[in-house]
């Protein structure tokens, strides 16, 4: 049987490789259409936020969220992270019982799982955890797929809120924590990041797969970049400005929010010191259209901050095969393995 492909055979026959590599770097060079800036087609905006674990996505989030709220937006705050912290502060420390345990219990049991038994309310904001499997016992991608499916049953997609944020750990990139990039099911992702090189490492992840899904099809776009803990150096800033997104805020390095923070408490409230810098990035969050990054290489990601701090004067030496085998070393041509042919 015979393959053809505009006219070129292939299976090894002459022009086939020829003809295929031209018709692979013709696809490769469509370039997709920007992200569309116009206002968002569906009443309700769905948000991803996105960053390495630690940065302080879950403390950005409940003090946006709270402030949202008061701001007279209905804000439902969603958990993605298999640790389950993501509402710890907005509920005081208290561990909020997760989607994927209480489905698991209510089974056993023989019940339905309704509302009330996973999601949770404060000042206007409300709020849920979608959990995860315990260390060592699944994926936690998986969990977050299982996760969704549920919130489905539970009538998400009926669900009358002005914005929808979900918290999403942005070390990982399996293809759970990549649902709402990959599925459309967000209309924006914003990155949370500080000035150094990890965070930004994650936060340029997160825009190579906002533009990989846009060259497939995809419509989502980075609204911009919340730098937490700004301590002043300007990596986060510099990196911002050379992907070709906007800081919607910086948070500073501060003790009275570090303090604050760690005995669960709200900073973004109206009336306390850090109130405008949430009134404005609540504006800033809700206002902020998708645009389309430009994903730095590895060696661009380094040159945000000084050789001395990254090792990015380092020389590589290559190992030898001496190297590798000792006095058992015996120098080949090749580390192919040649098959022989009969």
């Amino acid at each position: 049987m015979t393959d053809a492909y505009d006219g070129e055979e292939f299976n090894g026959r002459p022009g086939g490789d020829h003809g295929m590599r031209d018709a692979l770097r013709a696809e490769a060079a469509v370039e997709p259409d920007a992200p569309s800036t116009a206002p968002p087609t569906k009443e309700t905006q769905i948000i991803a936020i996105y960053g390495k674990g630690g940065i302080g996505k879950s403390f950005t989030l409940a003090n946006l969220s709270y402030m949202m709220a008061q701001q007279g937006k209905k804000v439902l705050l969603i958990g993605c992270d298999p640790k389950s912290d993501t509402t710890s502060l907005l509920f005081q420390g208290r561990a909020c019982p997760t989607i994927i345990e209480t489905s698991s219990r209510k089974k056993e049991a023989g019940e339905e799982v309704e509302i009330g038994d996973v999601c949770f309310k404060r000042d206007g904001v409300f709020a849920m955890e979608l959990g995860g499997p315990e260390v060592g016992r699944g994926c936690g991608g998986r969990g977050i797929i299982h996760g969704f499916e549920l919130l489905e049953k539970l009538g998400f997609h009926d669900w009358d809120f002005d914005y929808v944020l979900l918290d999403f750990l942005g070390d990982v990139v399996c293809g759970g924590f990549g649902l709402p990039i990959a599925r459309d099911m967000c209309q924006k992702v914003i990155v949370v990041g500080s000035n150094d090189l990890q965070s930004l490492y994650v936060a340029n992840n997160v825009c190579s797969a906002v533009e990989y899904f846009r060259k497939l099809g995809g419509n989502v776009g980075v609204a911009g970049m919340v730098v937490n803990k700004d301590d002043g150096t300007g990596e986060a800033h510099n990196f911002a400005k050379a992907v070709g997104i906007p800081i919607l805020s910086a948070i500073p390095a501060d003790e009275d929010i570090r303090r604050k923070s760690a005995n669960y408490q709200i900073v973004g409230k109206p009336d306390s010191q850090w109130g405008p810098l949430f009134e404005a990035l609540g504006v800033n969050v809700a206002e902020a259209p998708p645009v389309r990054p430009t994903p730095l290489s590895h060696d661009d990601l380094l040159g945000l901050f000084k050789a001395e701090e990254t090792g990015a004067g380092f020389d590589l030496e290559p190992a030898t095969q001496a190297d590798m085998c000792g006095k058992n070393a015996v120098e080949k041509p090749s580390l192919e393995v040649i098959y022989e042919t009969v």
